[in-house]
This record gives C-alpha cells, sequence and structure tokens, in this order.
C-alpha cells in the first residue's frame, strides 16, 4: 500500500494534474480500491441553521448581505426543528449531518451557546456531526470539541494567489489559521474548495497543493463546481466542465488517498453517468437532500436510485472509530 505523502511539489502535482485523462482516471481509481471500500458512499446532509446577511463578500455566495440575490435573512434556527430535519436525514440515509450558519466568525454569545445544544442533540442521535460557521478561535473550537462536534468545513476556496479576487474581507491565512484550531481541539477538518470562479489551472493545483502539504490531510475534501447566483459577481461565469471536476476529484484522490473526497455543489447540473465518473474518479462522499444551504441539489430518492443502480451504499457513522476499536479489541 502507498505511503500517504505531505511534501507533494508543485511539479509532481502539475505532472498527475496534467496526465492523459483516462490515465489519470485509472490511476486514481488503483490507488482508491487500495485504500478505501470503493462501493461505499458518505452520504451528508448539509442544512443552513441561520441564512443570509454575511458581512463577508464572496464573490460567490448569495448570502452575503452586499448582493441582491433574493435569499431572505432567516434568524437562527430553533434546536427542534434542526433535530427534525436530522431525523429526516438520518432517516433517509444520511450518517453525517452538517449545520451551516451565514457569519464571519463564531462570537462567544447565546447564538453560539444554541449551536453547541445543536451539537450535542445530533450528536446524541449516533450522526457524525459538523458544522460551518466561519472563523474560530481555539476556546471556541475546544467548546464544539466537548459539544461532540465530529468534524468542521472551513473550505479554502481557491488559491492563495486567486483568493484575493475572490474575497477580501478575510485572508487565506485566517482560512488556515481556523483549520489550525480545529485540529488542536481533536476535531477532523472537511476543507476543500470550489472550481469555476474564473481561476487558472495552476491555481486549482495551487489549492490542492495546500491541502495536500497540511501537517495532516483534511479528512474529507469537497470539490463544488460553481452555483452561479444572479446577483452575484460571478454570476455570468461559465458552467464548469465535467472533465474539470474529474481531473480535480482523480488528482485529489492520489494525492491524498485516504481522504473523503466529497462530490459536492454543481450535482444538479450532472447526469447519472457523469456523476458515475466522478466515483470512479475516487469521490466516496455525496451531499444529498433538496438543498445544500440555499443553492439546489438533487432529492434523497434522486440519489437512492443512483446508489441502487451503481451498487453504491452508504457509509456508515464513525467507521473510522469503529474500525479502530474492533482492532484494539480484537473482534
Amino acid at each position: 500500500m502507498s505511503d500517504i505523502r505531505n511534501n507533494w511539489s508543485l511539479g509532481e502535482i502539475r505532472e498527475i494534474y496534467n496526465a492523459p485523462l483516462l490515465e489519470l482516471i485509472y490511476k486514481a481509481a488503483s490507488l482508491h480500491r487500495q485504500h478505501n471500500d470503493t462501493a461505499e458512499v458518505q452520504v451528508c446532509t448539509l442544512l443552513s441553521i441561520k441564512t443570509g446577511g454575511c458581512s463577508e463578500d464572496c464573490a460567490y455566495c448569495p448570502q452575503a448581505a452586499r448582493y441582491n440575490t433574493g435569499v431572505d435573512v432567516q434568524a437562527l434556527m430553533k434546536k427542534e426543528e434542526v433535530l427534525a430535519y436530522a431525523q429526516k436525514a438520518k432517516d433517509a440515509g444520511s450518517t453525517r449531518f452538517c449545520m451551516g450558519a451565514a457569519w464571519r466568525e463564531v462570537r462567544d454569545n447565546r447564538d453560539f451557546d444554541r449551536v453547541l445544544d445543536m451539537v450535542k442533540g445530533v450528536n446524541e442521535m449516533g450522526m457524525e456531526v459538523c458544522c460551518t460557521l466561519g472563523m474560530l478561535t481555539e476556546d471556541q473550537a475546544q467548546k464544539l470539541a466537548d459539544a461532540g462536534l465530529y468534524a468542521y468545513n472551513h473550505n479554502l476556496d481557491t488559491s492563495k494567489e486567486h483568493y484575493g479576487e475572490i474575497i477580501t474581507t478575510r485572508t487565506y491565512d485566517d482560512r488556515l489559521k481556523t483549520l489550525d484550531n480545529v485540529r488542536k481541539a481533536g476535531v477532523t477538518v472537511c476543507c476543500g474548495g470550489i472550481i469555476g470562479l474564473g481561476e487558472t489551472h495552476e491555481d486549482r493545483m495551487g489549492m490542492l497543493h495546500t491541502l495536500a502539504t497540511l501537517p495532516e490531510h483534511p479528512e474529507s475534501v469537497p470539490i463544488n463546481a460553481l452555483v452561479a447566483i444572479k446577483g452575484t459577481p460571478l454570476a455570468d461565469n461559465p458552467k464548469v466542465d465535467i472533465w474539470d471536476m474529474v481531473r480535480m476529484i482523480a488528482t485529489a484522490r492520489i494525492l491524498m488517498p485516504k481522504t473523503m473526497v466529497r462530490l459536492s455543489a454543481g450535482r444538479t447540473d450532472m447526469s447519472v453517468s457523469e456523476q458515475a465518473l466522478c466515483f470512479m474518479a475516487g469521490a466516496n462522499s455525496i451531499f444529498a437532500g433538496d438543498k445544500l444551504l440555499t443553492t439546489p441539489n438533487p432529492s434523497f430518492e434522486e440519489d437512492n436510485l443512483m446508489f441502487q443502480l451503481l451498487g453504491l451504499k452508504p457509509r456508515m457513522a464513525f467507521k473510522e472509530e469503529k474500525t479502530y476499536l474492533r482492532e484494539m479489541v480484537g473482534i
């Protein structure tokens, strides 16, 4: 089994990324088979628990207060509503439940206390609980960990070089600092990016280089295709080509063989055969449910039919921990 590496050079990544596509898919699929159960896909559900009104200027985001995108500002949801949604997701096959709040950063206030209570509630349901709440301090990350948080999502979005073209209200280093705070708290990291932001292929490789050379690879790397939203600065960006998604997923799989590579935003524009190519190239996680925060997503029913057709099965919650425990006690 090949070693997990954190010392990839940009030159090596360029060589992998630019390989002939069928050769790239074959290599990624082979590595995927070595390190993972290729029939297993983690089903995650993402719920916007506080929508709109964000002070940031992320050029792709319909929740930024400065853009007129038709997204209504909604206050933080009640715990009971969130747990009811989580139960519905669990019943439909999701094993990870992610709660997203349109905040620039977490503040130590009553709303954060309510989120901590939601984390406890979802954790008690036996689901992996994930949050994406913006920037975190070490202390806040520890509070989330103590409440039972399993994963924290904080995407890099793009390369360091292209980042300033997309966001000016926080820095790339701010993002990396939050990832470091999450790691220190013992919470798993979910961190990826978006393609279709007007970046170059070099930018895509640069983002993957940053992820693959972190001290520990993220346990989950979402690869998103831009969903161009009317009213945002990127509203007229062209649709991402499926082959670009496949190339990104395959390269991510080769660089980070044990990571969950998540086929994320943009699935509504993909046929089942196009999604099958992404799974073949190494994707082993999806977001399920009618919405990804505020953008459309395939329904649970559509995904169940796709799973049946392709012979896929949902990955159980806390699989890594359960496998480790079985090995420890010899069962």
